[in-house]
């Protein structure tokens, strides 16, 4: 998950991060959803793995867009967590990313914050014409013709 942090951090959103287990400590998940959502919280980012029940349970405690990360760390390698997140239930839904995909958790909550807030979308912007510069700078370094 720490992906998801350097992500919001080039980003300059800000964050909280937390641990927390939706069967080994549900009261726990209601009170920091609970807590988040006083605090201004726009978005949860909930990883995973094998049940992955995390992103389901913040998602039915809040209105609040809920992105789910699988986490690969069972024997099925976050197959069983990437199904169990994408699988929920009509009216209660979770945006879902990648196995392991947290980098892309931090990138989408920016986007959905950068809806209401234009610096967050300035930096968005800035960030894919610095990848678009990095693919041709990486091109430049294996180009070859047999001229």
């Amino acid at each position: 998950m720490n992906n998801a942090c350097i992500a919001l951090d080039e980003l300059g959103v800000k964050y909280e991060m937390k641990v927390s287990s939706a069967h080994r400590s549900p009261e726990r998940t209601h009170q920091l959803v609970a807590q988040a959502e006083r605090d201004g919280a726009a978005v949860f980012i909930a990883g995973a793995g094998m049940a992955a029940h995390l992103p389901g349970v913040v998602a039915s405690l809040t209105t609040k867009p809920v992105i789910g990360v699988p986490l690969a760390g069972s024997p099925l390698q976050g197959h069983d967590a990437l199904l169990a997140i994408v699988q929920m239930p009509p009216g209660i839904p979770v945006a879902t990313v990648a196995i392991s995909g947290a980098r892309n958790a931090g990138i989408l909550a920016a986007q959905m914050i950068a809806l209401a807030d234009p610096a967050v979308a300035a930096r968005l912007s800035e960030s894919r014409v610095k990848m678009a510069d990095g693919v041709v700078e990486r091109s430049k370094k294996v180009e070859r013709s047999s001229r």
